[in-house]
């Protein structure tokens, strides 16, 4: 989920603005928020998670930096453990909340967050949401 802001505390979101799929071309800062569902059989390992924008027709989005134009990508890990007594089979949530700097985004353009995780993709693991045209000045 697209928010304008998000926390995760003691294992559960805190969503401020959340649920939007249209903003402004204006740099702005943002949140994404989520819950990764870990399946029984991956739990007590660490797996490598990256989430990257991307434009509709998959070129990464670049935006630049000190060290000039980079990816947009946000990448780590996390490992979630069993809890004892935990029937087996049960997934274990793993709350997921980033708060992101305003970057400069193309007007009138669709973009899409693409989650990775141990390297692989899935396509409900993405999120796209699309820019506003700038709006036409009357003379």
């Amino acid at each position: 989920m697209l928010a304008d802001s998000a926390q995760e505390v003691n294992g559960k979101l805190y969503i401020l603005g959340g649920g939007w799929s249209i903003t402004s071309p204006e740099p702005g800062p943002f949140a994404i928020a989520g819950i990764i569902q870990v399946p029984w059989d991956q739990t007590n390992r660490k797996i490598a998670f990256k989430l990257s924008l991307v434009t509709a027709d998959g070129h990464p989005v670049r935006v630049p930096t000190p060290t000039g134009d980079q990816p947009v990508e946000v990448a780590g890990e996390f490992e979630v453990g069993r809890p004892p007594g935990l029937k087996p089979g049960t997934p274990m949530s793993v709350p997921l909340a980033l708060n992101m700097g305003p970057w400069p985004l193309q007007p009138d353009t669709v973009y899409v967050w693409r989650l990775s995780l141990d390297g692989r993709e899935d396509e409900d693991w993405q999120l796209s949401f699309v820019t506003r045209p700038r709006p036409t000045t009357h003379r």
